[in-house]
């Protein structure tokens, strides 16, 4: 039976809807204060719809567009919550900064790629086009990655 879209979610069916495992918004309720699901006994959490819409536009931040934690954090700070649930509900992100370098967290790949890490001692011209197309495979490899990660559980 279906819910009604104004009806509450637990873990399991927001996970379905977000193709997502579970651990995983476990641990964006450790990294986004924002993410505040009711807990019932025994700590059984239950999502509203409007945590369903910002984990939505959080996942879309950090998968298809190429954000890390820390980038999608500085979202949620400069921009808001309504703003990261508005594109889980598939407002157009134009209006946001491209995920940078600055924005790595410590151990975690950055999908940017720097013309300025490439050693002096060799010439090479990376233009915007390129580096577009490589951030474009970059990303192709981390869904590959992610997917395969998804098959091992």
């Amino acid at each position: 039976m279906d819910k009604s879209p104004d009806a509450f979610r637990t873990i399991s069916e927001a996970a379905d809807e977000l193709d997502l495992p579970q651990h995983v918004l476990r641990f964006w309720e450790t990294r986004f204060s924002t993410i505040k699901p009711l807990k019932r006994g025994g700590g059984r959490r239950y999502y509203r719809p409007e945590d369903v819409l910002l984990l939505k536009g959080i996942r879309h931040l950090l998968y298809d567009q190429g954000f890390t934690i820390k980038g999608v954090q500085k979202i949620l700070k400069d921009h808001g919550a309504r703003h990261v649930a508005a594109i889980g509900n598939g407002s157009p992100v134009e209006a946001l900064p491209p995920p940078g370098p600055d924005e790595a967290e410590e151990g975690e790949d950055t999908v940017e790629i720097i013309a300025e890490d490439v050693p002096p001692s060799r010439d090479v011209r990376i233009d915007d086009a390129d580096r577009e197309r490589l951030n474009a495979v970059l990303r192709d490899l981390f869904e590959c990655k992610r997917i395969l990660e998804r098959a091992r559980e």
